[in-house]
């Protein structure tokens, strides 16, 4: 499974649920033999290549090593009946070229070979079969696929060439271990995605370290200083809290080797398991009374000497706190609901009810109508049909069927003249 879209080659090799109590120190497992780092102080000889033959000429059908040959070394021909008849390329190690040169093929040439590449530093294998058969006429001689391995038909005392050619850099070139392997562990908080995770350590093998984040984190969160000498880069938290809850990843990058692996480990903080409180009772010389409590007898001999009788009893853990404050909150809220009732019921009330008025009440004096003038001069005539008005007493009724009939208005001429001539 990619670890994600823009590293491919990243793997995710295991995930893991991880569990701790709160203040205890949880360690997140991360180990990989092929990135343990040891220095190369032979030259490049952690790199070999060997040919094998397993042949049933001779009726023994067992494996017999040919010949071998390290990067920076010579080759190495095992049987002398070999020497200067089968040879490898003496830059094999340089331009990835492995085959096998095998003169003067004889009948008891004929076999299976197997070419193999071991590279004891990146802990890689790979392997190359090939079936040579061996013929007496020209015109078999062939190669061909049997579905499993090729297949060479060498003319008997002609010269072949067995193929194995692996071109992959790691074969081909020396490689600085301390500068190309590196180890980092992130975090993830809860709902964070992937991509947006925290870094908190970078290890590498030349021993550079990089702690990041707050200096309480970087002190609880750690990683051995022998991790790139054993293969165990895993993460010790201490003095674990619920914020510490989260996933945490730890990469293993091995450029020159093509390693590229991740480990996934959720991690949950439980609270600590309380232990039950024991009290020891102890009885001596029990009344009768409490004796008929317990299902043994004591000696009733006066006599005995009665030993001491040591009793358990686990008193569970006590939840009347509990249940105290959950009446707490139920009394209160029903002390609101009624509260609340009571108020929608006074409102519908004073809203049925609406507003009284007293005509003959004022500032607790009565009220003379008479003292009040209606001036009738701007009001218009209407008739009597279209004036329906609801009157609450018989005196407004008069007044209003009095400012009804509009009296003659008379004009004195003579008086306006008199004042103007004054």
């Amino acid at each position: 499974v990619p670890a994600d879209a823009s590293n491919p080659d990243s793997v995710v090799v295991s995930v893991l649920n991880i569990s701790a109590t709160l203040g205890s120190q949880a360690v997140l497992p991360c180990k990989s033999y092929r990135m343990v780092w040891t220095q190369d102080r032979l030259n490049d000889r952690q790199r070999v290549v060997h040919w094998d033959v397993y042949s049933k000429y001779y009726g023994d059908n067992k494996m017999e090593r040919l010949c071998d040959m390290y990067s920076a070394g010579d080759q190495r021909v095992y049987s002398s009946y070999n020497k200067g008849r089968i040879f490898m390329p003496k830059n094999a190690f340089t331009d990835g070229n492995f085959s096998l040169v095998i003169k003067d093929v004889a009948e008891s040439d004929e076999g299976t070979y197997s070419c193999n590449l071991h590279h004891h530093y990146c802990h890689l294998y790979e392997t190359v079969k090939i079936q040579l058969d061996i013929t007496k006429k020209a015109e078999d001689a062939n190669e061909y696929w049997d579905g499993e391995k090729p297949v060479i038909v060498a003319l008997e005392g002609s010269t072949v060439m067995l193929p194995c050619v692996n071109r992959n850099h790691i074969w081909t070139e020396r490689h600085s271990e301390e500068e190309q392997q590196v180890v980092h562990w992130d975090r993830q908080p809860p709902g964070v995605p992937h991509d947006r995770a925290d870094r908190l350590i970078d290890l590498y093998a030349s021993g550079e370290r990089r702690s990041y984040g707050p200096l309480f984190i970087r002190q609880k969160m750690n990683i051995t200083n022998t991790a790139f000498a054993l293969g165990d880069f895993s993460l010790r938290i201490s003095e674990l809290e619920s914020a510490d809850e989260g996933t945490y990843s730890c990469h293993l990058h091995h450029h020159y080797c093509g390693l590229h692996e991740r480990r996934i480990y959720q991690v949950f903080v439980t609270e600590p398991v309380r232990e039950k409180k024991v009290v020891n009772l102890t009885t001596h010389n029990i009344a009768p009374a409490v004796g008929n409590l317990f299902p043994f007898s004591f000696p009733s001999d006066p006599n005995v000497v009665r030993g001491h009788n040591v009793i358990n009893v686990i008193i569970p853990e006590s939840r009347v706190h509990f249940f105290q404050q959950l009446g707490y909150i139920l009394a209160t809220l029903l002390l609101f609901i009624v509260f609340l009732i009571i108020v929608v019921l006074v409102t519908r009330k004073r809203r049925q009810r609406g507003y009284e008025y007293n005509v003959k009440k004022y500032g607790e004096k009565d009220v003379n109508l008479k003292e009040f003038t209606v001036d009738t001069t701007d009001l218009t005539q209407y008739k009597s049909e279209d004036i329906r008005l609801d009157y609450k007493n018989n005196i407004l009724k008069e007044k209003a069927e009095q400012a009804r009939s509009f009296p003659a208005k008379h004009i004195d001429l003579d008086k306006g003249n008199n004042e103007l001539l004054r």
